[in-house]
């Protein structure tokens, strides 16, 4: 291990070594009137610190068993073998409750914690729809390139030797490349909805041929900044028949658009989409911005138990910033932002994967999505801006029902 400055040592991870609300404060008051102070005043948080401080439930009290394997569950026999290949033996609350009401076609609303096997949810009753001898084609539409391609990787992993075919279209790939794609048949097309309307614009992508439609994440789907392009395509789906919405939270201002998109739908909650993973262990460390700021944060990642860290901030000019300074103090680092090209992206994603870097520093677009196992923890350099948007931050740690540690710079 690394020694810090002639602070002494902290242990971050036993519980009560995070300064507890607010107590402690770190660093110089930052100077005022300066344009970072101005332009961090315009995305200042609203949320109330006291919420993001939470002690992790035992994880054998939190870990949900279901009483049948997938070997118990009425789905084709290959897709049984192709999940068994995989390693999974029992399915996940969110798969165990949902299989039988989307096998038969109904639309479904999905709150789950991210790590629970959402994906999965919907992608094994669409696979077992389709080797039983149904003929549909299903749209996925994600938030973000990253999200996009997991969903892709793990259908390619499910449906492995059962002649099904996918596609996946993003911003940041060659367009002209993907008009090729989609003269092949896809059983499902998984995408962003920028690059999704772009091909429907120049009538490569016919939308009335699909007759599922899933949004994964779907409070983020149908934020501000998306709504309009999700609406312009679910109303081109003059063909749709079933509509799976998913995500960790719900956003009840978006009530209005679900009723519109949902028929009948039934509704399982595996959490109640407006609490964090109870097995995460959340607290809060009072600072001062400035350079001091970064010195805790050093001090953290250099402690052995900080193996897979990922660390929010803001804005890119935060990330940039961040990530050269862990740089210059020798942290293997990397990081993620929105203009990073696709292939950067997922070199980064990849190497943070593999365990050949231990930091990962990212603005909102790897809150949402980013598959990686094991991260210990997750920082928020910054508080964020809205509580979905924490939730979805540390949902990055404690998945698949392991423990998971997440702390929260608050000035």
């Amino acid at each position: 291990m690394n020694n810090t400055n002639s602070r002494s040592r902290r242990n971050f991870n036993r519980p009560g070594n995070a300064p507890q609300n607010g107590n402690r404060r770190y660093g110089p008051r930052p100077a005022s009137n300066t344009s970072a102070q101005a332009k961090s005043n315009k995305t200042k948080s609203n949320l109330d610190p006291r919420r993001l401080i939470k002690s992790a439930v035992p994880l054998d009290e939190a870990v949900y068993v279901s009483k049948r394997t997938f070997d118990d569950m009425p789905i084709n026999n290959k897709l049984k073998a192709a999940i068994n290949k995989k390693g999974y033996t029992h399915p996940t609350e969110i798969q165990d409750k949902t299989l039988e009401q989307l096998i038969k076609g109904v639309d479904l609303m999905g709150i789950a914690q991210t790590g629970t096997g959402k994906t999965g949810a919907f992608l094994i009753p669409l696979i077992h729809r389709l080797m039983e001898g149904s003929r549909f084609q299903t749209l996925v539409m994600v938030p973000t390139r990253e999200l996009a391609c997991q969903v892709e990787d793990e259908f390619k992993s499910m449906a492995h030797g059962l002649s099904l075919n996918s596609a996946c279209f993003i911003g940041g790939t060659n367009l002209d490349r993907d008009m090729q794609k989609l003269k092949r048949h896809a059983h499902i097309v998984i995408g962003t909805p920028g690059r999704l309307l772009d091909l429907y614009n120049r009538r490569a992508l016919h939308l009335d041929q699909f007759s599922v439609l899933i949004l994964d994440e779907f409070d983020r789907m149908l934020d501000m900044g998306f709504a309009p392009d999700v609406q312009r395509i679910i109303k081109a789906m003059t063909g749709r028949r079933q509509t799976m919405l998913f995500s960790a939270t719900v956003d009840m201002t978006q009530q209005h658009l679900i009723d519109q998109l949902l028929r009948d739908p039934i509704v399982v909650k595996v959490s109640t989409g407006a609490t964090t993973g109870d097995h995460i262990a959340q607290d809060i460390i009072k600072v001062r911005d400035g350079d001091e700021k970064f010195e805790i944060l050093l001090e953290m990642v250099r402690q052995d138990d900080f193996e897979k860290v990922l660390v929010f901030a803001e804005t890119k000019g935060w990330v940039k910033r961040l990530h050269k300074k862990l740089v210059s103090a020798g942290i293997k680092v990397d990081l993620i932002h929105g203009d990073k090209t696709q292939n950067n992206r997922q070199r980064a994603l990849d190497e943070f994967k593999q365990g050949r870097i231990q930091v990962l520093v990212a603005t909102d677009v790897a809150a949402r999505g980013l598959d990686v196992s094991d991260v210990t923890h997750v920082i928020n350099y910054q508080l964020p801006r809205t509580y979905d948007s924490y939730i979805h931050r540390i949902g990055r740690t404690g998945r698949a029902g392991k423990g998971g540690k997440a702390y929260t710079f608050v000035e």
